[in-house]
């Protein structure tokens, strides 16, 4: 502090001291202000940033996704292009023409296909099912209690639960009346031939 001059009246210092002081409280008022500015925009920042991060993972998600999708459209291409192959391959094997070095790659392409995903279903005494097989023909059978795949005509092919093709069966559903007509009929006496005949 500077020192005073001797002239100065006694009352010179009370002002000089509410002076002193106002400058205080407005330099800490003004202080407080910043603080708060400062503690705003660092709430600013920090939600700008975790919406930045939010949106990052939501596109890193989104890209991983697209990825997937457009592998497993390449992947079902491929395939798709290769069943006539493998049909070529199942019906060589039912004359007994794959042998040799043709058995050992029609082999590792079945297991190739296999590995991508690519199943065959279709089995003769399979249930018919029209989201999964195609009916090409129809009969009636008393061998059956429902509509049944009698005889598969061409396998189907499906990727996970996609049905690329379906299996080309024969169906027979059972007998018109066979069911009621078997509950009608007596059972036979033990002695009795199916024909009638009594045995000897």
């Amino acid at each position: 502090m500077t020192e005073k001059p001797q002239g100065d009246k006694p009352g010179d210092d009370s002002a000089e001291e509410a002076v002193l002081k106002a400058a205080e409280e407005a330099v800490s008022g003004g202080a407080a202000e910043e603080l708060a500015a400062a503690q705003r925009e660092v709430t600013e920042r920090t939600a700008d940033l975790q919406r930045l991060q939010a949106e990052y993972q939501n596109y890193r998600k989104r890209v991983e996704r697209d990825r997937l999708t457009v592998r497993e459209i390449a992947v079902s291409n491929i395939l798709e292009a290769l069943i006539p192959v493998l049909d070529d391959i199942g019906r060589a094997r039912e004359h007994g023409e794959v042998t040799g070095g043709f058995k050992s790659v029609s082999d590792n392409l079945e297991t190739v296909v296999a590995k991508l995903g690519l199943q065959q279903f279709g089995k003769e005494g399979e249930p018919f099912d029209p989201t999964l097989h195609e009916a090409l023909m129809h009969s009636y059978s008393s061998d059956v209690t429902e509509d049944t795949c009698v005889q598969i005509l061409q396998p189907g092919y499906r990727i996970g639960e996609r049905v690329i093709r379906p299996a080309m069966v024969a169906v027979a559903e059972p007998q018109p009346g066979a069911a009621s007509s078997d509950a009608e009929k007596p059972a036979k006496p033990s002695g009795e031939k199916a024909d009638g005949s009594a045995e000897s």
